[in-house]
């Protein structure tokens, strides 16, 4: 790629407007294929390369790129700002991080805002914003180019780093079945979040095909944070025939669901089996130490920071999850009815 070219030359040589070479780049289903290919052809004979600094309206990089998040979860978060920190720093990219509120009728405005203020190179988007259809909106319009981490929806339309949280609720469900529980209460995640669902779903799919009837009522709802976990945890224990076992959607509720537990004198896993949803440091310094999905977030944000660095076609990679074991789990301590 010579030094010289970006994007205004592609638009000028294939005479098109630089917002339709933009649209080519980041593989924007609304291009003819006469158009595409007349984009396609400056380029080859450009010897452009698409990457985040050619795609800059202004022909210039900032080098620096921002990751938007909106998470209840500390520990979740610091491991995904360290993935996208690793990448940048063994690249001089400046990484920028934003939280937003998803509930904010104006976080478009706030991500114009952002992008206006310190004109980033491109966007990594984290779970919830992911799916807010106003920032995907807003980003779209800017010509910003932007990969989001762990989709829910629209997956085609854009760049995605995601793991199968189904099928890894799934996997934990089936554990605690193979350990003998048949009673398993769970806490959803943040209704905001597209995961919550898909780790609801891999729970029930895995009671389904044990034969064990799914209990509306050993469901509780969640925040993805401690104080949700250890309220939820309270209702599930106070049920007539309480579970021998809770699954709770991230480690941070889990956390809670332990400290409930052990403020109520209950003897740890002997009495009740807990386990979580991530492995982030918290699942390793509670007590037990927690059993519990491996997400490989540091992974996943490495992963979408290279995807939006290197630019190019739309690209998805599926990461794979981990089952961890550790102490939190043991055979029910009554039988199941």
């Amino acid at each position: 790629m010579s030094e010289r070219s970006n994007i205004r030359d592609v638009a000028a040589l294939a005479g098109v407007a630089v917002k339709t070479v933009s649209r080519v780049l980041n593989g924007h289903p609304y291009v003819s294929a006469a158009m595409r290919e007349k984009v396609e052809k400056a380029m080859k004979e450009l010897e452009f390369r698409p990457s985040i600094a050619a795609r800059i309206l202004t022909g210039s990089k900032s080098n620096q790129i921002a990751l938007i998040y909106d998470n209840h979860s500390p520990y979740y978060m610091f491991q995904i700002q360290s993935g996208c920190w690793d990448y940048c720093k063994a690249h001089g990219i400046r990484l920028i991080a934003q939280p937003v509120d998803v509930a904010d009728p104006d976080v478009d405005d706030s991500v114009r805002g952002l992008v206006s203020e310190t004109h980033v190179d491109g966007i990594i988007l984290s779970s919830p914003v992911t799916d807010c259809v106003g920032v995907l909106q807003a980003l779209d319009a800017l010509d910003v180019p932007f990969v989001r981490i762990s989709p829910g929806t629209n997956h085609a339309l854009t760049s995605s780093v995601f793991m199968d949280d189904a099928q890894a609720a799934d996997d934990m469900t089936t554990h605690l079945i193979n350990m003998g529980h048949r009673r398993i209460g769970f806490i959803k995640g943040h209704p905001n979040h597209m995961s919550s669902d898909d780790r609801l779903f891999g729970y029930r799919r895995a009671l389904d095909r044990a034969g064990i009837a799914f209990e509306p009522q050993l469901v509780m709802p969640g925040e993805f944070d401690f104080e949700s976990g250890f309220a939820a945890g309270g209702m599930l224990l106070d049920m007539a025939l309480p579970p021998t076992a809770i699954f709770a959607a991230n480690d941070d509720m889990a956390a809670g669901v332990l400290a409930m537990a052990h403020g109520r004198g209950m003897a740890l896993p002997e009495q009740l089996s807990v386990v979580g949803f991530d492995d982030t440091t918290l699942a390793r310094t509670v007590w037990p130490a927690l059993t519990t999905i491996h997400q490989p977030m540091v992974e996943l944000a490495r992963t979408a920071t290279e995807i939006l660095i290197a630019g190019g076609d739309i690209t998805h990679r599926r990461l794979p999850h981990t089952l961890v074991e550790r102490a939190s789990v043991a055979a029910p301590f009554r039988k199941n009815p």
